[in-house]
């Protein structure tokens, strides 16, 4: 069969990757060096049963009215607009998680994606210190109203900052949509196909994935580039004077951000709070 090495390449991409549909695997095939048309790879996709089941949920949308929501106020460049939301999580042994996740809109790169028992107000002002100070400080920063984000002590952080915050409509999260998106994602790659065993597991792992999902995961939006692909064509490209913003200079990641494998300890340094570090 002259379509077998073919089939070979593309079981091997989705075996990798299990929740890719057809046209995320047409461009891996390109990058592989495979000269393949859409047409084919779907027409072989179809023949062999490899379609990737469809998750229907049955949803009752009410329609946002937030001059804040992502449709309304769009980001136009790199740093425009950041967006971060929580999502939970739990250990095998039943204890929760967090998980931080900070996107930028424009450039859909994850910029961390950090993970704790718990966060305080202060521990969300020291990650995003850290991102302003590597990267350049956000425009706007979007998110819902959730007590660690209203909080006094972060509003006045970011006053202080002159970061403008864009707060959703309570109960709208696809106000939201970018980072709520990001979050589908992460929840349909990682967090219902993993089970951690600690939290140093989780956080070596969710790291893993979030280094994938910036520099080898295709996006769509994109132009099936990847985050970072497309982060390095702004740079290099855009005038600076226009809005871009330099390259982020080399620093050490917070702990939480870059870990090492769990039965390695951690060499970062402690800018996040040692609560965070310590796992109680």
């Amino acid at each position: 069969m002259k379509d077998r090495p073919l089939l070979q390449a593309k079981r091997g991409i989705a075996d990798a990757r299990p929740r890719f549909g057809c046209e995320r695997v047409h461009p891996k095939l390109l990058q592989a060096g495979w000269m393949v048309g859409i047409g084919r790879v779907h027409r072989l996709w179809k023949q062999e049963h490899m379609q990737v089941p469809g998750k229907q949920h049955k949803r009752r949308r009410l329609p946002g009215h937030s001059g804040n929501r992502c449709v309304r106020h769009r980001a136009t460049g790199r740093n425009h607009v950041w967006s971060y939301d929580f999502l939970t999580e739990r250990t095998e042994d039943g204890r929760q998680l967090r998980l931080l996740a900070v996107l930028d809109e424009f450039t859909r790169e994850c910029l961390t994606l950090e993970v704790a028992r718990s966060f305080r107000s202060n521990d969300v002002i020291l990650t995003l210190q850290y991102l302003f100070a590597v990267r350049g400080a956000a425009g706007h920063l979007r998110s819902d109203n959730g007590p660690e984000f209203v909080a006094h002590e972060i509003q006045h952080w970011l006053k202080r900052a002159a970061v403008n915050t864009l707060y959703i409509n309570k109960g709208s999260p696809w106000e939201n949509g970018y980072v709520e998106s990001f979050n589908g994602n992460l929840r349909d790659e990682v967090l219902n196909r993993e089970s951690f065993l600690s939290l140093a597991e989780a956080r070596y792992v969710l790291d893993e994935w979030r280094l994938d999902y910036n520099h080898r995961r295709p996006h769509s939006a994109l132009g099936w580039q990847t985050p970072a692909a497309y982060a390095a064509w702004l740079n290099a490209h855009e005038d600076h004077a226009d809005g871009a913003f330099p390259a982020a200079k080399l620093a050490d990641p917070p702990v939480g951000a870059t870990p090492l494998p769990p039965d390695q300890p951690a060499q970062s340094p402690q800018i996040l709070s040692q609560r965070l570090v310590r796992e109680p």
